[in-house]
């Protein structure tokens, strides 16, 4: 089914609605559509059954695929054919599989990934017959990928871990965007893919023993993606100041503010702006109506009671106390509005 639209997927099917005899001829099509024409033995022909979601992020595209034991070749053949010149960096995320290509091999279990490429041959199969393999793939065009096509060949076909480091990173992110991209609208989808590109130049990277490979515009969007997260996690520390952001970053306090430069606001500031913003949302939770103003300052941060209420009128034109009175008279309203419809 094609569900082309505000949700960002551009197609997602299963083989449940069709009959025996054209399930595995409908993969074969699909999988020539949105990877590379390949060929494919079926184990199992009578019992086969597949199903896919492609999210497409401008260009970039996250596939989730789930199908039995299965073997394909990319030929020479089918590469002068068609060639659609992409990086695939796939997850096992169920079952286990093998793949071959310029010499390499790899054998992949749960949690593994393996980069491959569309221009040069491969072979790939299941390692066995016990239930479905499921798998999640990074597409990349080769005009994307951020780093010399010489250095990512020598990754082409090897186990790549993604338990520690930017692969586990890298792996959290495609596999909650593979489940939540959906919700998301077009235009932050094409941001989203601008994040894909990034974390997995980083992740081959790492593999390569240097990420100073990495053009500057990459490097930089992955520091700062790393800084907010940091912030993010440290507001409730007193302490959480420029010095403390660039230490553990292992960057000088000029270079941190030199990186915010671009976005208009100074470190400081974007750590207050979001201690308020914690604050704000803390304020409207009836479940904490009852906490004093100065403990949820002082769970954000915030060195005393004063300071806090005086950033807040500054940032939202009136006082705690009356943005919390103001919040439980709205809640209260749509609860008693709620219970008049029923």
């Amino acid at each position: 089914m094609d569900t082309a639209g505000s949700s960002g997927v551009r197609f997602e099917a299963s083989t449940d609605s069709l009959p025996e005899g054209e399930r595995c001829d409908w993969f074969h099509e699909v999988i020539a559509g949105e990877i590379a024409p390949v060929r494919i033995a079926v184990e199992r022909p009578a019992d086969f059954r597949a199903d896919l979601a492609v999210l497409d992020l401008g260009g970039v595209k996250v596939s989730t695929f789930s199908y039995p034991a299965l073997r394909s070749w990319r030929t020479p053949a089918l590469i002068r054919r068609s060639d659609p010149e992409i990086y695939s960096l796939a997850l096992m995320t169920e079952s286990s599989m093998w793949i071959s290509q310029r010499r390499t091999e790899a054998h992949l279990k749960h949690g593994d990934a393996v980069l491959f490429d569309s221009s040069h041959p491969y072979q790939a199969g299941t390692a066995g017959r016990d239930g479905a393999v499921r798998v999640t793939i990074v597409q990349l065009p080769r005009t994307r990928m951020p780093l010399p096509a010489d250095r990512v060949d020598r990754l082409l076909a090897g186990r790549l871990s993604t338990q520690a480091g930017t692969g586990a990173i890298w792996r959290t992110f495609v596999t909650a965007l593979a489940a939540h991209g959906p919700d998301c609208a077009p235009p932050g989808l094409e941001r989203l893919g601008t994040v894909v590109v990034d974390l997995t130049g980083e992740f081959l990277a790492q593999h390569l023993g240097s990420s100073d490979e990495l053009p500057a515009p990459n490097r930089r969007r992955l520091l700062m993606r790393r800084i907010d997260t940091f912030i993010d996690g440290n507001l409730g520390d007193p302490g959480l100041a420029p010095g403390t952001i660039a230490a553990a970053h292992h960057i000088s306090v000029r270079y941190l503010h030199h990186l915010f430069r671009p976005d208009g606001q100074s470190v400081a500031a974007t750590v207050r702006r979001r201690r308020l913003a914690r604050c704000r949302a803390d304020l409207a939770r009836p479940e904490l109506a009852a906490l004093p103003l100065d403990a949820i300052a002082a769970r954000w941060g915030f060195s005393s009671t004063t300071v806090f209420g005086r950033a807040f009128r500054t940032a939202y034109g009136t006082t705690p106390g009356e943005f919390r009175k103001q919040a439980a008279r709205t809640a209260a309203l749509r609860t008693s509005s709620a219970n008049a419809a029923r």
